[in-house]
């Protein structure tokens, strides 16, 4: 099956439902905004769209350059340390968290952001217990460098070594 396909699949599954169906469906499933629409809300929606293209993004690198998916059964056969990742370690988090936190501005839904803080947290931990350690068993040195010069997330360097 062609790279795309599988990229695209899992896009719609995983991505497709944490950053798109389930704040929509927390918020109440509500449609368009009725009435004047608010500065928030515009920022929301520009949070969602900067994050989506961020999330594309990031799947196109990892196809092109990985050799991949971001699907843990379909992972890129090569480290993946252009485009995106050459500023954070985890751009398609960044993307979906920012997304999801676009639709808590937009929907004006505070349990959706509760819920962009569960999603963020429940990605430090996948990060912190599987990835990086999966990571750096797979590609060793070559890892430990890249986690070297690069910040796990857009945060400060001192707040994002690998442990």
């Amino acid at each position: 099956m062609p790279i795309w396909i599988r990229a695209s699949a899992f896009l719609i599954i995983a991505p497709g439902t944490i950053a798109g169906w389930l704040p929509w469906y927390i918020a109440g499933r509500k449609g368009l905004p009725s009435g004047d629409v608010r500065l928030s809300q515009w920022a929301g929606l520009l949070l969602i769209a900067a994050g989506w293209l961020v999330l594309l993004q990031c799947f196109r690198d990892f196809a092109r350059s990985g050799g991949g998916t971001p699907a843990p059964y379909d992972p890129p056969i090569a480290l993946v340390t252009s485009g995106l990742y050459r500023f954070t370690r985890n751009p398609m988090y960044v993307g979906v968290v920012s997304a999801v936190v676009g639709q808590a501005a937009w929907f004006l839904s505070w349990p959706v952001l509760a819920y962009a803080i569960g999603v963020a947290v429940a990605f430090h931990l996948r990060v912190l217990i599987y990835e990086e350690p999966r990571l750096a068993a797979s590609f060793g040195g070559e890892f430990v460098a890249y986690c070297a010069r690069v910040p796990r997330w857009v945060l400060p360097r001192a707040a994002s070594r690998v442990t």
